[in-house]
């Protein structure tokens, strides 16, 4: 048993598909069946069980894979530290997110700053990030609602108030605080279930006992403000998204209640080693979103754009 078959059985097993693993590990399909193969005769057990061209991660393999992951996890681990003590390199960092739009800014200047650092990030819902802090494919998450689960830390890095956004010759435009109740037959734009719109704007509708009506939904929050500005529904979007988008013919307005907030966490595994680069990347992360937390003005209404 070799650490290449341990590296082949834990992308089969992840993919529970033979070529997509293969294409992963950028090897041929044949060479990664025969290593499979070899690895559940010198187990003597079978590790998937088989239907044809389908493949499926049994009990066996299951139980492998949890031990598998343990060891290469460390063993990953084990090499980052090494470089990091021998300054060998500058490292990696890889970042996931709900979205990439608030990370832009934080990217740009991690990047100047530390221009050796290869930096790679993943757009993934919260369901998905959970399983790629277990699988240890990314550093951190950057979550916009709870990410919890068995051995991760999260450190907070803004609340914000989330705002109401209608467009300029909507007749709420005028306002400047609505009731949820005031809005129910409104027609909303949002992300689809997963995302933390969704799941702001439901929790707020099942507190007056109604469902949203969903005009719009899709992927990409950052795509809100426009079809909201050509009258296509309301939305909801962040308070500091104000600043960015001054030429949007948009009305911001509070909606009233106390918990129409997004807080943006940084999450990782607690139980993993932690690189330089890595934790640099931490620390440039809490400074930015301070400083961007500090620029929002207290107290301002949100008025007409």
């Amino acid at each position: 048993m070799d650490l290449l078959s341990l590296r082949y059985f834990r992308e089969v097993a992840r993919r529970e598909h033979i070529s997509r693993a293969a294409r992963e590990l950028r090897v041929a399909q044949p060479s990664v069946s025969r290593t499979i193969a070899r690895l559940e005769a010198e187990l003597g057990v079978p590790l998937f069980d088989r239907q044809g061209r389908t493949i499926r991660l049994n009990r066996y393999g299951a139980a492998f894979l949890v031990r598998v992951e343990r060891a290469l996890s460390e063993l990953d681990d084990g090499r980052r530290e090494l470089a990091d003590a021998a300054g060998l390199d500058d490292g990696s960092v890889a970042v996931a997110a709900e979205t990439l739009l608030p990370l832009t800014e934080l990217l740009a200047g991690f990047r100047a700053a530390h221009p050796g650092v290869t930096v790679r990030c993943l757009q993934s819902t919260p369901e998905v990030m959970r399983e790629q802090l277990r699988a240890r494919e990314v550093d951190f998450c950057v979550a916009s609602q709870p990410l919890a689960g068995p051995g991760l830390g999260a450190v907070r890095l803004l609340r914000e108030e989330v705002l109401l956004v209608v467009a300029a010759g909507h007749p709420l435009a005028a306002r400047e605080r609505v009731t949820v109740a005031e809005i129910a037959d409104e027609p909303f734009i949002t992300t689809r279930t997963g995302h933390w719109q969704r799941a702001l704007l439901e929790r707020l509708f099942s507190k007056i006992g109604r469902r949203p009506i969903i005009s719009c939904e899709g992927d990409e929050p950052g795509a809100t403000h426009f079809l909201v500005a050509a009258g296509l529904g309301i939305g909801l979007i962040p308070a500091l998204a104000r600043a960015e988008l001054p030429q949007v013919p948009l009305a911001w307005l509070h909606l009233d209640t106390p918990d129409c907030v997004r807080t943006l966490s940084l999450v990782r595994r607690e139980d993993s080693y932690l690189s330089t680069a890595a934790a640099r990347f931490r620390d440039m992360a809490v400074a930015h979103f301070a400083a961007r937390g500090r620029r929002t003005r207290p107290g301002e209404e949100p008025g007409r754009r």
